[in-house]
């Protein structure tokens, strides 16, 4: 174990030391550290997006804490420490990569794709022992509700519940979003649109994996871009001396259209 991580361990545990650490540290658990580690992995996504590597080494950093953090609270109880923590996903590693560390024979990325998740599903199937268990087992409830109902259906297309191509999948968003419309139009309860539009979610989500694009970092994006021009519009009315609140949503739009055409120049 290189001395930084040692560094690291110790000044963890001393951050926990009953007597003489850090009085919020002290009082962490497992379940009030959680939405940090979330916190820290989108900002990890985040500095990725910039292309900052500054800010990447920092929040990585973060994250590695995070993992310290969880650790140290289960080293206290006797569960684990963090040399389980890395003895567990070296031997996971190895095992999963045959390829590398062993004698099979992988040659692309898209055959590790489905080798790994053979791997996984082995896995998954080797813990329920006897008891019953699914393709969908494993997806964890803590993910985004986008990713994971990319997940979910991608869990399902591997037991063939899946269209053969797009046309299909496009066919059922406009389904899910024509039920939409059927439910605005004939004034349904807000429990049952919210239903109508959760299923055209999961259709879009569906239809992004077929694409073969990631669901979640497609919003991430698509939000960056609103965000982007949305800014545009606002200096664009700001330079004229008006408030937003005063122009028509033709006006607006007029706007909106002259960011968008800013941009492809």
């Amino acid at each position: 174990m290189s001395q930084s991580i040692t560094e690291l361990l110790e000044i963890m545990a001393r951050l926990r030391d009953p007597q003489q650490g850090c009085p919020w540290d002290q009082k962490q658990t497992f379940a009030t550290i959680a939405p940090y580690t979330i916190e820290e992995a989108y900002e990890v996504v985040e500095a990725i997006s910039q292309g900052d590597m500054d800010e990447l080494r920092d929040e990585l950093g973060d994250l590695l804490f995070q993992v310290v953090f969880y650790a140290q609270m289960a080293k206290e109880i006797k569960a684990f420490d963090f040399d389980d923590v890395v003895a567990g996903i070296c031997e996971k590693m190895q095992r999963r990569h045959p390829h590398v560390f062993a004698d099979a024979k992988i040659a692309t990325a898209e055959a590790q794709t489905l080798a790994w998740e053979r791997q996984k599903s082995t896995e998954r199937k080797a813990r329920a022992g006897d008891q019953p268990h699914s393709l969908l087992d494993g997806v964890a409830t803590a993910l985004p509700a986008l990713m994971r109902s990319e997940k979910l259906q991608r869990r399902a297309a591997r037991g063939g519940f899946d269209w053969p191509d797009l046309s299909g999948v496009i066919a059922k968003v406009q389904e899910e979003l024509d039920e939409v419309t059927v439910e605005l139009e004939q004034g349904a309860s807000k429990e049952r649109i919210a239903e109508e539009i959760g299923d055209l979610l999961m259709a879009c989500a569906n239809l992004a994996r077929k694409a073969g694009v990631d669901a979640e970092m497609a919003l991430v994006a698509g939000n960056r871009k609103f965000e982007r021009r949305f800014h545009g519009i606002e200096k664009r009315i700001a330079a004229q001396g008006q408030q937003m609140t005063e122009l028509t949503l033709d006006e607006l739009e007029t706007h909106w259209q002259a960011v968008k055409s800013d941009e492809n120049r």
